[in-house]
């Protein structure tokens, strides 16, 4: 499969603060995926397009493989590199990261729990944690 994800981001929150970029900014990615089995591996790259100074237009890439546990389980590692983004960020040179995470999915196949833990391997000294519910809704009568 190959496809695109694009994403439009509004300014909502206070420049001034800290809390927003004051301009729309823009993710422009391509994907691959290949699924076989319990086991998926995907990945990529794109441009992040951010039009407001002191922020910078970037380029990222990466790829993942992960793996079906069963119903209730996925876990998987990636690799992920991004460029510089800018002085008004946290991230104002280029990194490389790893990271492994995965999901436990609830009673409903809509409702999941993700989670995640990465750390730099080149350039930038980064280290992130992720913990989250993600919940989608629609037709319950709809074939999976």
């Amino acid at each position: 499969m190959i496809g695109t994800f694009t994403m439009v981001e509004l300014p909502t929150g206070s420049y001034l603060k800290g809390l927003g970029v004051r301009k729309v900014w823009y993710k422009l990615p391509v994907w691959i995926q290949k699924d076989g089995g319990h086991w998926s591996t995907y990945g990529g790259g794109g441009v992040e397009v951010v039009p407001q100074s002191p922020y910078r237009n970037f380029a990222y890439a990466g790829w993942l493989v992960q793996r079906d546990f069963g119903r209730k389980w996925t876990l998987g590692a990636e690799v992920f590199h991004h460029g510089r983004e800018g002085y008004a960020t946290p991230q104002t040179q280029a990194s490389t990261l790893v990271d492994a995470g995965g999901y436990y999915y609830f009673r409903n196949p809509g409702f999941q729990l993700l989670f995640a833990y990465g750390h730099s391997i080149a350039g930038m000294t980064e280290n992130y944690a992720y913990l989250g519910l993600y919940w989608t809704w629609g037709h319950r009568g709809a074939k999976a």
